[in-house]
C-alpha cells in the first residue's frame, strides 16, 4: 500500500458534510490529524451550546442555523488568519460552502468540500443505530433523525468530492489526500 501524500504546501480548508453515520466524522478526524490541523465539528459546537437550548430555540431553526455556520466560520477564519489549515465536520449547504470558499481564499487557502454518502440502506442504518458518540450535551441520532433530515436538507451540487461508505475507510483517506492535495499541492 502506497503512503499518503504529506500536508499541503498553502492552507487549506475540508469541509466535511453528508447525513449521520455515513463515515465524515471519522474522514474528518483523519484528514485534521494527516494535516496538523484542528478539526471543527458541528456536534461538538451543538453538544457545547446545549446549556443555552431554551434561549437559542427562541431564534427559530433558520436564525439558529445561521448562528451555527457562523460561529463555524469565524473558527475556520481565526485558523486561516493564522495561515493555517482546518477542517470542518457539519452539513452545509452550496451556499454556506460558497461562502466559506470565499473566506478560503481571500486569505490565500483552498477550499475543498467532501460528501459523504451511503450506498447501502441496511449498512447505513446499522451504522447509525450501532454507534455510541458519546458527546457531551447532545443525544445519538436515530435512524427516524437520519431519515428527517435526509428531506431537510437540499442535495449539493457545487464542486465536491463524493465518498461511499460502502468503500474501506483506508480507500476513502487515499481519494482524500488526493483530492485535497490535487488543489494545493504537497509540502517536501
Amino acid at each position: 500500500m502506497e503512503p499518503e501524500p504529506g500536508p499541503p504546501a498553502q492552507p487549506v480548508v475540508v469541509v466535511f458534510t453528508g447525513l449521520p453515520g455515513t463515515g465524515k466524522s471519522t474522514m474528518a478526524d483523519r484528514t485534521a490529524m494527516h494535516l496538523g490541523a484542528p478539526a471543527f465539528s458541528g456536534d461538538w459546537l451543538m453538544g457545547s451550546l446545549k446549556p443555552a437550548a431554551a434561549q437559542l430555540a427562541q431564534l427559530g431553526r433558520e436564525a439558529y442555523s445561521r448562528l451555527y455556520h457562523s460561529v463555524l466560520g469565524g473558527l475556520l477564519t481565526r485558523q486561516l488568519l493564522l495561515g493555517q489549515s482546518a477542517v470542518l465536520d457539519c452539513l452545509v449547504t452550496d451556499d454556506v460552502a460558497d461562502h466559506w470558499r470565499s473566506t478560503a481564499i481571500a486569505h490565500g487557502a483552498a477550499l475543498k468540500v467532501v460528501e459523504c454518502v451511503c450506498s447501502d440502506v441496511d449498512l447505513h442504518r446499522s451504522r447509525v443505530e450501532g454507534r455510541v458518540r458519546g458527546i457531551p450535551g447532545w443525544h445519538e441520532i436515530d435512524w427516524s433523525h437520519v431519515e428527517r433530515m435526509r428531506g431537510e436538507f437540499p442535495t449539493l451540487t457545487g464542486e465536491r468530492l463524493t465518498l461511499d461508505a460502502v468503500g474501506s475507510p483506508d480507500s476513502n483517506f487515499r481519494s482524500v489526500c488526493a483530492y485535497v492535495l490535487g488543489a494545493v499541492g504537497s509540502s517536501p
